[in-house]
């Protein structure tokens, strides 16, 4: 395994766990502040558009040349 490959799927993991720590903290956060439905589906869809937008970064890096 090269050093840039080791990278790249540090990256991706580390990003994932952050994720996932960040869903975990603001399922918490939504549950005692009694956010509501709403309120819910707002915090997570401002957290699915970050993760979206991580992902659509690596295709993107796929298919373009460098």
């Amino acid at each position: 395994m090269s050093i840039a490959q080791f990278e790249e799927l540090s990256l991706t993991l580390g990003i994932g766990g952050l994720v996932l720590l960040m869903v975990f903290i603001l399922y918490q956060l939504c549950k005692e502040s009694k956010a509501g439905g709403f309120g819910t589906f707002v915090i997570f869809f401002a957290l699915a558009l970050g993760v979206f937008g991580f992902a659509v970064k690596s295709v993107i890096r796929l298919f373009l040349p460098v």
